[in-house]
C-alpha cells in the first residue's frame, strides 16, 4: 500500500428546492411524491414540439453556490444537449452543459478531523441539468414502469479536481459541502432521500510516476458520507492489490455493496464523446454582468466557517461546541435567539447571573443535553417544544444557582416533553436550591454535632474531610443545598 498513492476526484449531484421543475412549470416534488407521474406535463415528460423555458431560481443557485464555494461566475455561459438513450430519460437527450458552466474554478478548505491541518480542495466547475425520471421494477414481474415525477427537476452537479487523497478527506468535503448547500437554503441535499448524490473516480500511481498515469475507476450513486469513505478505501486496496498482482485496472463504472463491503462492477466508462454533445438550439445563450453578480452576491448569507469564527469570538465559545452548533443552520438560529433572550433577560434585571457565563453555559447544554435527546427522538431543532425563551430562562436559573446541574437536567426533560415553563416545573417537583443561610446552619450545625472525628481531621489539615461533611449536608438536604453558599458556610463555622 506504502507505493501508491491514491488520486481521487468527486462529482456530486444536488436536487435544488425550486418550486418549479427545470425547463416547465410542474411542480417540483424532488422525485419524493407517493403518487407516480402526478407533477408532469408534456415539456417534462418530452412530448414532440414542446419547448424548455429554464428556471430563473436554478441558475441563480447553482451561481450562489459558486460563490459561496469561491468560483467564478461565467460571464457567458450556456445549455447542451447530452445525447444517450435510457428508459427513464423522456427526450432521449438530457439538457446539460459541457464546455461553458454557469461557475468554474473554485475551492473549499477542509480541516481534518483532528482540525490540525487544512486542505484545500479545488473545485473545476459548478453545471446545472435536469434530472431524469425514475424506473420501478415491481417484485415478480417481468416488466418496468417509469416514473417521471422526478424527471426535470434541477439538478446541479459539482465536479472537483483529481485533489483528494483519501476516504475521510472524501467524507469531510461532502460533509461541508452539504451544509454550504443547506446554509444556502438552495437544496436539502438529504443523502438518503437521494437529494444528494456522490460519485468518486479514483486511480492509483506509484510513487515517484506521472500522478495521472493511472486508470481512472468511477463509483457511481453513494448515497451516505460513511459509504464514501467506506468505497474509496476499498477501492484503494483494491486497485492496490491488482496492480502488485501484476494486473491492470479496467476503466468501468463501479457501484458499492453495503451487504458485500465492496464495490461491484456496472459496466464499461462512456467517454465524454459518447455523448455527442452539441449547444441546445431551443435555449439562447446568457450573458451576465457584474452588477447582476455583486447582487447576488449580497444575498449570501454568513456561511458556516464564517459563523463558527464569530460564535467563538463574540460568545467566547469553545471551538468544539462552536462546531456542533453551527453544523444545523437551524440550530445555530436557535442558539442566537436564546442569546437574545439571555441579553433581554439580563437588561430587565430578571436574572442576576453574568451574560457570557450564562451564554457560554447555554452552548454547554445545547450540545451535550440536548443534542442527546435529539438524536434518541430522531428530531432536529424545528421539532422541538421549548421556546429559546423558556430555554434561556433556565439558563438564568442554573447560572444564578437556584438549582443544581443535576435539577437543571430534570428540568430540561420536563421541557422536551412538555414544552413547559422553568420555573414552574421547578416549584412543582421542588428542586429549587436551599440558599437560606439560616436554614443551612441549622442542618450543618447538626452534622458537626455528630462527626467531631471529622472535624479533628480537617483542623489537622485533612481537608478531604470537608468533603466528607458537605457530602453528608447534601444528604439531608436531599441534594438542595446550594454548594457555593455551603462550602463557605461550612469553612466559617470550622474557622
Amino acid at each position: 500500500m506504502n507505493k501508491y498513492i491514491p488520486v481521487i476526484g468527486m462529482e456530486i449531484h444536488v436536487e435544488l428546492k425550486t418550486k418549479s421543475k427545470m425547463f416547465c412549470s410542474s411542480k417540483n416534488g424532488l422525485g419524493l411524491e407517493k403518487e407516480p407521474n402526478v407533477n408532469i406535463c408534456p415539456v417534462c415528460t418530452g412530448q414532440p414540439g414542446t419547448l424548455p423555458v429554464p428556471n430563473q431560481k436554478a441558475i441563480e443557485f447553482v451561481q450562489m453556490a459558486g460563490l459561496a464555494l469561491n468560483c467564478e461566475i461565467c460571464k457567458e455561459s450556456k445549455f447542451d444537449r447530452k445525447n444517450y438513450f435510457y428508459p427513464d430519460l423522456p427526450k432521449g437527450y438530457q439538457i446539460s452543459q459541457y464546455d461553458q458552466p454557469f461557475c468554474e474554478k473554485g475551492y473549499l478548505t477542509v480541516n481534518s478531523e483532528q482540525g490540525t491541518v487544512n486542505k484545500q480542495i479545488g473545485i473545476t466547475r459548478i453545471h446545472l441539468e435536469e434530472d431524469t425520471g425514475k424506473l420501478v421494477h415491481p417484485k415478480n414481474a417481468d416488466y418496468t414502469l417509469v416514473d417521471f415525477n422526478r424527471a426535470g427537476v434541477p439538478l446541479m452537479e459539482l465536479v472537483t479536481e483529481p485533489d483528494i487523497e483519501s476516504g475521510t478527506e472524501a467524507r469531510l468535503f461532502c460533509q461541508k459541502i452539504q451544509q454550504i448547500f443547506r446554509y444556502l437554503e438552495i437544496s436539502d441535499a438529504n443523502m438518503e432521500k437521494g437529494n444528494m448524490r456522490c460519485e468518486v473516480n479514483i486511480s492509483l500511481y506509484k510513487k515517484g510516476e506521472d500522478r495521472l498515469s493511472g486508470t481512472k475507476v468511477e463509483i457511481k450513486n453513494i448515497n451516505s458520507f460513511k459509504f464514501v469513505e467506506k468505497s474509496i478505501d476499498y477501492e484503494i486496496k483494491r486497485q492496490a492489490e491488482i496492480l502488485e498482482s501484476g494486473g491492470k485496472i479496467i476503466q468501468e463504472t463501479r457501484g458499492w455493496s453495503e451487504s458485500k463491503g465492496e464495490t461491484v462492477t456496472q459496466r464499461t466508462k462512456e467517454s465524454a464523446h459518447d455523448y455527442r454533445y452539441f449547444p441546445e438550439p431551443d435555449i439562447p445563450p446568457f450573458k451576465f454582468t457584474d452588477e447582476y453578480i455583486e447582487n447576488l452576491r449580497r444575498k449570501l448569507p454568513e456561511l458556516p466557517e464564517a459563523k463558527k469564527e464569530r460564535l467563538v469570538k463574540e460568545y467566547d465559545l469553545s471551538k468544539e461546541n462552536a462546531e456542533v452548533i453551527v453544523g444545523d443552520n437551524d440550530l445555530a438560529e436557535y442558539f442566537e435567539d436564546v442569546v437574545s433572550e439571555i441579553r433581554a433577560d439580563k437588561d430587565s434585571g430578571e436574572t442576576a447571573s453574568d451574560d457570557k457565563k450564562c451564554v457560554k453555559l447555554a452552548a454547554n447544554y445545547i450540545v451535550s443535553e440536548l443534542q442527546k435527546y435529539l438524536v434518541k427522538n430522531f428530531e432536529t431543532i424545528k421539532d422541538i417544544k421549548i421556546t429559546a425563551e423558556n430555554y434561556a430562562e433556565l439558563m438564568g436559573i442554573l447560572a444564578d444557582g437556584k438549582i443544581n446541574s443535576s435539577a437543571g437536567q430534570i428540568v430540561l426533560s420536563e421541557m422536551y416533553k412538555t414544552g413547559g415553563d422553568p420555573s414552574q416545573i421547578i416549584e412543582s417537583k421542588n428542586l429549587g436550591q436551599m440558599s437560606d443561610t439560616l436554614e443551612l446552619e441549622k442542618v450543618i450545625d447538626k452534622i458537626i454535632s455528630k462527626n467531631q472525628q471529622s472535624i479533628d481531621d480537617y483542623k489537622s489539615g485533612k481537608h478531604n474531610a470537608l468533603q466528607f461533611l458537605m457530602g453528608q449536608v447534601m444528604s439531608a438536604t436531599k441534594g438542595k443545598a446550594n454548594p457555593v453558599v455551603l462550602i463557605e458556610l461550612l469553612r466559617k463555622k470550622l474557622g
